[in-house]
């Protein structure tokens, strides 16, 4: 599988917490996976077309006033995708960490799509009204959802390092629904398996590079959003301690990602 890393709506510049980076926009980090069998699959959508052309409207003006987007139509995936030599029909399976407005923003971009979403996200999402969270205007056309339900007795292929893991239906083992709660109602990073090793997309179960070191150092304007956006502090605090450990234990055989940080994804990008 190829794997191309893909900045889908840069947002408001931060700092880096230390000498080196420059300050940076933060970013919307998604993943275009070039598979043999199955096509296209897209981790996360970032911001679409309707996001970017009516914004107060698509997305919120509180969420715009808060997140202030660059709202540049080349930075949509379905524009990067076209890029890449491809047609949106292309992609013919979507995974999304949540529902949050910034990364499932470009659903309506990708109609013909496979949408795989913990089920739990799903129906937390789609139960009420619009909110500065989840906004309906990215599913009114009706997505091909492919909800996700965890196993209620997981055995030994439903696990992945040591996680509970969710095969998404018509796609291989190669790429795993990965629960990691606390962020939102049914958060889940997304593994993909890039040669020898994996690769986890971990959405906003964490937002700063530094959140994964020993002595973890939360960004102090990052870390405002992320503990206004959790569901549950605990339980996202503990996840975020087994992503540590899983660095630990496990860093020789898996590369961690957030959604948001500029500096990882420069340094995969570039890589």
């Amino acid at each position: 599988m190829t794997i191309h890393h893909l900045n889908c709506g840069s947002v408001r510049v931060v700092e880096a917490t230390y000498d080196g980076p420059p300050p940076a926009h933060a970013v919307n980090h998604c993943l275009l996976v070039e598979t043999e069998r199955d096509g296209l699959v897209l981790v996360e959508t970032g911001l679409g077309l309707g996001d970017v052309r009516d914004p107060a409207g698509a997305i919120g003006a509180d969420w715009v006033e808060m997140a202030q987007p660059v709202l540049a139509e080349a930075e949509t995936a379905v524009r990067q995708v076209a890029r890449l030599g491809y047609s949106p029909d292309d992609v013919r399976h979507v995974l999304l960490t949540h529902l949050d407005v910034d990364h499932c923003g470009g659903l309506p971009d990708f109609p013909a799509a496979a949408v795989h979403v913990l089920a739990a996200e799903l129906e937390a999402a789609t139960a009420g009204p619009a909110s500065s969270r989840y906004r309906p205007a990215h599913w009114a056309h009706g997505p091909a959802w492919v909800p996700a339900p965890p196993p209620a007795a997981p055995g030994p292929d439903d696990l992945w390092f040591g996680f509970t893991a969710v095969r998404p239906a018509g796609l291989p083992a190669d790429i795993r629904l990965v629960p990691l709660g606390g962020h939102s109602a049914g958060h889940a990073g997304v593994a993909v398996r890039d040669g020898d090793r994996w690769l986890l997309h971990c959405g906003d179960a964490y937002y700063y590079h530094r959140e994964l070191a020993d002595d973890p150092e939360p960004h102090p304007l990052l870390d405002i959003v992320q503990t206004r956006a959790q569901v549950h502090r605990d339980l996202r605090l503990g996840t975020q301690a087994r992503l540590r450990e899983l660095v630990r234990r496990h860093g020789d055989q898996v590369t961690l990602v957030s959604a948001h940080d500029p500096w990882e994804l420069g340094g995969l990008a570039a890589g």
